[in-house]
């Protein structure tokens, strides 16, 4: 039996031109608001996720890496690696703490040994107080200069600490006010070290930092004072004070 050819009419049709508007792409369903919407919903809230993500939990390395925008109206959150001298330290940045996964998610863990944390801690300048200064580059150590520094290092070494910061100083450290927690109580770590005796209020001519805790930190020393606390202990005409002595020791360096 013979196969007879198809119309010629319906080969036309199975080899249209692309160019015919039947093949057109139908651009009417993408601006069907069941299309439409699911997208803006989707896109919108992969731009949120990434903002918070970027605000929040984005860890910074170090303190050059703060934004401009970041400095006097953010706090970092951290553990406390290393003290330097005995008003500096040196913070692992843990943005969202255990919430975020820290200490209990194994790629959420904080470096335990000096090569791996190379590069990736904020170094900590606390705010508004001078501390006695320790033996460097020649320089004899200032008396009370190792009772603060063993104040700070029991106070905050593998703490977790809050601090609030307000600028980068010439050392690129982040200059702050930096609390701990204490029995459930939060403590100012800089205003502890002042009614301890072992550190004056800062003072320089240009470049001092308190936050809003300047009264505050000045009425702690006066306490110390009154009662001869750490390095008020002695007698007056043997004071002399951090900032008194830095001057001295610039002056008699070649």
């Amino acid at each position: 039996m013979a196969v007879s050819d198809p119309p010629e009419d319906k080969k036309k049709d199975e080899f249209a031109s692309w160019t015919d508007p039947s093949n057109a792409t139908d651009w009417h369903r993408y601006r069907d608001p069941r299309t439409v919407v699911p997208v803006v919903i989707l896109t919108g809230g992969i731009l949120l996720v990434a903002r918070f993500y970027k605000s929040y939990l984005k860890r910074i390395p170090q303190a050059i890496d703060i934004s401009p925008n970041f400095w006097r109206k953010r706090s970092l959150f951290g553990k406390v690696t290393s003290v330097g001298d005995a008003d500096n330290f040196r913070v692992f940045h843990t943005p969202g703490g255990r919430l975020a996964g820290w200490g209990w998610l194994p790629w959420r863990r904080v470096p335990d040994n000096v090569k791996e944390l190379k590069d990736k801690t904020v170094s900590i300048r606390l705010a508004g107080i001078d501390a006695p200064e320790m033996a460097h580059f020649g320089k004899t150590a200032q008396p009370f200069s190792k009772e603060a520094h063993a104040f700070l290092t029991s106070y905050v070494l593998h703490q977790r600490i809050r601090a609030y910061v307000y600028k980068r100083d010439q050392y690129d450290r982040a200059v702050a006010t930096v609390y701990v927690r204490k029995w459930l109580l939060r403590r100012d770590v800089g205003l502890e070290m002042l009614k301890s005796g072992l550190a004056t209020v800062y003072e320089a001519k240009s470049g001092a930092e308190y936050g809003s805790l300047e009264a505050k930190y000045r009425s702690a020393e006066k306490w110390a004072k009154l009662r001869r606390k750490g390095m008020w202990a002695g007698k007056k005409k043997d004071y002399e004070s951090p900032r008194d002595y830095k001057n001295r020791t610039a002056k008699a360096t070649p």
